[in-house]
Order: structure tokens, then C-alpha cells, then sequence
């Protein structure tokens, strides 16, 4: 660990401290931006159009599927209701009297042409017997002639027309087909050949969906011929369903529109989520290469300062992140002048002396330039550690595990260190054991305790013999302060934030020169800094315009309940 004392003035040159002064200002004006959103904007547009397509698609399928039965529901009670009635009208009027076993047959097929007739729909008369007695398709009633134009032989259908059936056939088989048995239309046909027929024998009214050879539908209902409850035959009647599938069809093409009209909208809304999305993240990916590959210093990252979703977030972020990036190799690039700087001194001062050692026979001279080559050696083995530290801090500080710390513990401990090592004889260290749990940070425990050695270090060093050295703590808006006096002669004007720079040191006349690197205070407030708090120095007023001392200043967040 790196103990430093360094305080103030002399060794680096004024370039380093105005590129270090502008590292600094821009580390805070590259802060994290925190972004707190409920509910994310892309987010909201996303589900919201991923929905309007479900619903569209679910919708149209259910909707098609429930159509068709409902529509065919709807006919079979209307047809239901007819069978009825004709069925009463058979019972009461087509039998010979009270005691009737069977149907007249001839008044039968009067009211079957009478009621039946009129309608599109076909009746069937079965006796008790099975057999079918009756037919309305063969009897005579209002019916005429329809005349229609047949195709020509050569008949070729347009491309419209084959198109729209292909669509009818593809909705078709996208459509959950109905079950039904097969249409039974014989002349022959009897009572045993249809199961409703039969059940209707049995004084049920029941009904049966069938399937023609060309695929449609069509609706039987069984009804009961009755006479005071009994059984006298079965009429059957049957609809069917052409123009239901009509119907069906036509919603199918109001459909397809409609999916096209949703299709063309989500195009549009996509081609808007396009530009939205995917432009901007495509800006920012080529902006990125532009400054992985660029040489210079004139491509950066643009900022969508406008937007207040997440693409402007990252915008920002990369934006911070580049100008973060520029400045961490402004830094190398000065920390490395700064050490050539700061090792030619001593190496400068080793080469003097090798020198002059070649040239003088003086005993007494030769031990005194001996001891100065052992002191730059000690120097520039101090500056390689301290260096060595220094470098690994960046890198110790990204990948180190914070944990909650009790200052009020950690201080306490650190003094009685200093009490029992003899490290204050000369001076009197305070601090008020305040009671634990109350000061707790998130951080590095090592590297705070590096810190707060420093600076107490720093303290013990400027402080008079029989001077005293106070440590506090305060917490005020979720803020833990820690405050450092001392008794020394205080910071010179202009030198408050000079003091922090690296490589920045002016020792007591006492001290040796060299037995300080000048990185101690600026690795303080490089590891401050990095947990989220700050650093500061402030001379103590003794009145009459006197300085009484120095106080550091160090303020961290508080570690969250």
C-alpha cells in the first residue's frame, strides 16, 4: 500500500497540471446519468403493435369459424320450427281419423306441395314401415323453369377468378372443417339408411348434418308425424347450404381485405419502427467503427439529444463513454510523461555523480556522491512501487466487490493501529469511538483504507511536535462526512487542487528530499471518486487572518437500507 505525505508545490511542470486540471473537470462532467422509466417507450410500442396483429389474426380466424356455425345453427332451428308445423298439419289433416295407424297419402302430398313448395327446401315422407312414402321433390307445386347460360366449352377463367379461388380453396383448408357423414339421396333410400330418420320413428325430433359428393353441407331435421302421441311416419325435411357458403365467402374475401388493410398498416408502422429503431442504433454502430478505426480526435459519437427513450439513453451513454475513453488516454498519455519526468530526476542525479565520481580522488567526496547514488537507487525503486500501484488502480477499482463498510469501525481500528505501532508518539490522534452501524458505505475496503492512511499520514507529518490530529464523522442527507484536521501550517493559496495532482510534492524542511513519490493524494481522490463521492481541502481560520491547519474533506454515499 502507498502511505504518501505529499502536500504541496514543486516537482512537475505546468503543462501536466493544466492537462490533469482538465481530467478532473471532465471526470465530473462524465458522471453516470442514472435513467429511470416505468415503462419502457419501446417496449410500449412494440407490444402494442405485436398486438394489434394478434388480435387481428385471432379475430379473424375465430370469427370465421364461429360465423359458418352460427349461420348454420340459425337454419337448422328455423328448419326446425317448419318441420314442426308441417309435421302438426300432416298429423291433423292427412290421417283418416281418431283411430289412424298411418297417413292418408294423397291429402299428405297436398299439404306437402302447399307448405313445402314455396320454399327451396326438400321433403321426404317415411311410413312407419321405413319405407319413404313421399318426396316433394317429385310432386308437382309452384315451381318454374330457371333459366341459365352455360359456359362455353373452351371457357378459360381469368386470372382474377382463378386467384380468388385459389384463395377460397386456401381459406378452406386453413378453416377447421365440419364433420359430417355422407348425404344419402336415393329413390330407394329407407328409414334404416338415415340414423335421424330412425330416432324420429322413436318420438325424437332430430336433426343431422350432411356432406354432398361436391363437398356442401346440407341440413336434415327428423320430425315425427304424430296422432295423440303416436307414431304415424317421419317427415324429413332437408335445406341447403349454398348460400350460407356464399355468405362465408364473401366474408372471407371482407377478411382477406382486411388483412391486406392491416398487412399494409404494419408495414407502415414497421418502416416508422425502422426509423426509430434501427436507424438510429445503425448511426451510433457505424459512429462506433468511426472511432474504433479513426486516428484523430474528430470523430465522436452523435447524441439524439432530443429523444427520451432508450436510444437517446444510448446515444448519450456512448457519447459519454467516448469522451471518457479520450480522456483516460489523455491521462496515460500524461502519466507517462510525468514518470519519464519524474525518473530522469534521480537517473540525471546518478549520472552527475558516476561522473564526478571518475574524477575525484577525495575519499570524503567519494562517500558522499556514494550516498547519494544509494539515495536516488532508494528513489527510483520508490517511484517504480509507487507507480506499479498506482497503474493497477484503474483496474483494481472496476473489477473489485464492494461490500458495506462501517466507517465509525474501520476508523476506530485504523487509530488504535496507529496508538499501538508508536506511529503518533509525538502527536495526539483523536477520534470519537461513535457507535457502530451508523456510518455505512459501499466499497473497497482496502483501497478506503488506503485512502484514509494517506490522508492521516499527511496530517501526522505537517503537524507540530506536541500538535494533535482530529478525526470526525457526520451524516447529513444520506451523505457520510469524514474530516481530517490538523495543526500544520495549512495549504498555500492556489495549491488546493494542485496538491492532488500526481507527482505534486513539497515535504517539510525536516523531511528528506525524495522520501515522497507526490501520487498519495492523487490516488485519495482518484479511489473517492470512483465510489461515487468527493474530496476536498480547506485551511482552518485561527482569526487575525491566521491559518491554524489544514482540514480534508471527504463526503461518500450512504449504503442504501
Amino acid at each position: 500500500m502507498v502511505a504518501d505525505n505529499s502536500r504541496i508545490n514543486t516537482s512537475s511542470n505546468s503543462a501536466s497540471e493544466n492537462q490533469l486540471a482538465a481530467g478532473q473537470k471532465s471526470k465530473k462532467d462524465m458522471r453516470p446519468r442514472h435513467y429511470t422509466r416505468g415503462l419502457s417507450p419501446l417496449m410500449v410500442r412494440i407490444m402494442f403493435l405485436n398486438a394489434i396483429a394478434l388480435v387481428i389474426l385471432v379475430g379473424s380466424v375465430l370469427y370465421l369459424n364461429e360465423f359458418r356455425q352460427n349461420l348454420i345453427n340459425a337454419r337448422t332451428e328455423a328448419l326446425s320450427v317448419q318441420a314442426s308445423i308441417i309435421a302438426g298439419a300432416l298429423g291433423e289433416s292427412a290421417v283418416a281419423g281418431p283411430e289412424a295407424i298411418d297417413i292418408d297419402l294423397a291429402p299428405a302430398r297436398q299439404i306437402i306441395v302447399r307448405l313445402v313448395g314455396p320454399t327451396e327446401n326438400r321433403a321426404r315422407l317415411f311410413s312407419t314401415s321405413g319405407g319413404m312414402i313421399a318426396d316433394s321433390l317429385f310432386l308437382a307445386g309452384d315451381k318454374e323453369l330457371v333459366e341459365e347460360p352455360l359456359r362455353q366449352l373452351d371457357y378459360q377463367p381469368s386470372m382474377k377468378e382463378q386467384a380468388v379461388n385459389r384463395l377460397h380453396d386456401l381459406l378452406e383448408a386453413i378453416t377447421q372443417e365440419i364433420e359430417a357423414p355422407a348425404n344419402i339421396d336415393t329413390p330407394t333410400v329407407r328409414a334404416d339408411d338415415l340414423p335421424e330418420v330412425t330416432e324420429a320413428l322413436a318420438g325424437v325430433l332430430t336433426h343431422q348434418l350432411r356432406r354432398r359428393e361436391d363437398g356442401e353441407l346440407v341440413i336434415n331435421v327428423a320430425v315425427p308425424v304424430q296422432r295423440f302421441r303416436r307414431v304415424l311416419g317421419v317427415l324429413l325435411l332437408t335445406a341447403q347450404t349454398d348460400d350460407i357458403d356464399t355468405i362465408v365467402r364473401a366474408e372471407q374475401m371482407l377478411t382477406v381485405k382486411v388483412f391486406f388493410g392491416a398487412l399494409a398498416l404494419t408495414v407502415l408502422l414497421s418502416f416508422f419502427l425502422g426509423r426509430t429503431l434501427v436507424r438510429p442504433i445503425r448511426v451510433l454502430a457505424r459512429a462506433a467503427e468511426r472511432v474504433r478505426r479513426g486516428i484523430g480526435r474528430e470523430e465522436s459519437i452523435p447524441e439524439f439529444a432530443e429523444r427520451r427513450d432508450e436510444i437517446g439513453d444510448l446515444s448519450r451513454s456512448l457519447s459519454d463513454m467516448t469522451g471518457a475513453l479520450y480522456n483516460q488516454i489523455d491521462a496515460v498519455e500524461s502519466f507517462a510523461a510525468d514518470v519519464a519526468h519524474e525518473i530522469k530526476n534521480p537517473l540525471s542525479s546518478m549520472r552527475s555523480a558516476l561522473e564526478t565520481i571518475q574524477m575525484t580522488d577525495k575519499p570524503e567526496v567519494r562517500e558522499k556522491l556514494l550516498e547519494i547514488l544509494e539515495d536516488d537507487v532508494k528513489r527510483i525503486d520508490r517511484l517504480i512501487t509507487d507507480i506499479s500501484d498506482a497503474s493497477r488502480l484503474d483496474a483494481e477499482l472496476t473489477r473489485g466487490q464492494t461490500r458495506e463498510i462501517d466507517l465509525g469501525v474501520m476508523i476506530a481500528t485504523l487509530v488504535d493501529a496507529y496508538r499501538t505501532t508508536g506511529k503518533c508518539d509525538s502527536i495526539s490522534l483523536l477520534f470519537n469511538d461513535d457507535e457502530a452501524g451508523i456510518y455505512r458505505v459501499m466499497g473497497i475496503e482496502a483501497r478506503l483504507g488506503q485512502v484514509w492512511r494517506n490522508l492521516i499520514d499527511n496530517a501526522i507529518s505537517f503537524s507540530p511536535s506536541g500538535g494533535s490530529v482530529s478525526i470526525s464523522l457526520a451524516m447529513k442527507n444520506r451523505q457520510v462526512t469524514l474530516v481530517i484536521e490538523d495543526e500544520g501550517p495549512g495549504v498555500p493559496e492556489g495549491a488546493r487542487e494542485k496538491i492532488f495532482s500526481r507527482f505534486y510534492s513539497e515535504r517539510p524542511s525536516s523531511e528528506q528530499f525524495g522520501s515522497h513519490s507526490g501520487l498519495g493524494l492523487a490516488i485519495s481522490r482518484q479511489v473517492i471518486e470512483a465510489h461515487g463521492g468527493a474530496i476536498r481541502v480547506e485551511n482552518i481560520q485561527a482569526g487575525d487572518d491566521n491559518i491554524g491547519g489544514a482540514r480534508f474533506i471527504v463526503t461518500l454515499p450512504l449504503a442504501p437500507a
